[in-house]
């Protein structure tokens, strides 16, 4: 198996991360987003939204970070981050569907203003911008945090992959001021996954 990633996107880390905890027989192949290699016809070719991840099994090719995570799940035998039974897997795909839809593209707002456009040359953040991208971060983060209270992990009484996607949009907490440090249940969770081997070992 090959897995397509770039070393600094969140996406990408999430689907890395349960790969290196999985210990899955992949190929990490960089795709260095900011040469633009993402655009390139043969990448196209793999992933026509011009996006990472991108998983290929022996021709079966995947994309979406979230989908590519329970796929490595599913075919590693005894795994304990995706459970099999029927609600504990509804827990954890809930929180895999929150993160995609909600938790993510929220974070990605205030990433792309204080953090990817310094770091690609295309000038100040927008404070329209970084306004829009507070008021969606703000109340995600408190139901995360509320959800946490007199809890280890996110989904079930282990980590799972739940951790492993909504922690990563927090990798560049800093540089892209995500405004959730007063979350305190949020912040000893968080501090627990980085404590984690599969976080350690894909840190950019």
């Amino acid at each position: 198996m090959r897995l397509y990633h770039f070393v600094l996107s969140t996406n990408a880390r999430r689907a890395v991360m349960t790969a290196v905890h999985l210990e899955a027989k992949v190929d990490l192949v960089a795709v260095d987003l900011t040469r633009r290699e993402h655009l390139k016809p043969d990448y196209l070719a793999l992933n026509p939204n011009g996006k990472v991840p991108v998983l290929n099994d022996d021709g079966f090719v995947l994309w979406e970070s979230h989908a590519i995570m329970q796929y490595l799940a599913d075919k590693t035998p005894g795994q304990t981050v995706y459970p099999q039974e029927a609600r504990a897997r509804a827990d954890v795909n809930r929180w895999l569907f929150w993160s995609a839809h909600h938790f993510q593209p929220a974070a990605s707002v205030l990433n792309w203003e204080h953090n990817v456009k310094a770091m690609i040359g295309l000038g100040a953040p927008d404070p329209a911008a970084v306004k829009r991208g507070e008021e969606l971060i703000v109340p995600l983060a408190a139901v995360l945090d509320q959800h946490l209270v007199g809890r280890t992990w996110v989904a079930q009484d282990k980590v799972t992959l739940a951790d492993f996607a909504l922690a990563t949009p927090l990798m560049a907490m800093d540089r892209a001021r995500l405004p959730v440090k007063d979350r305190p249940n949020l912040m000893r969770w968080f501090a627990r996954v980085q404590e984690l081997d599969a976080w350690k070992k894909t840190n950019p």
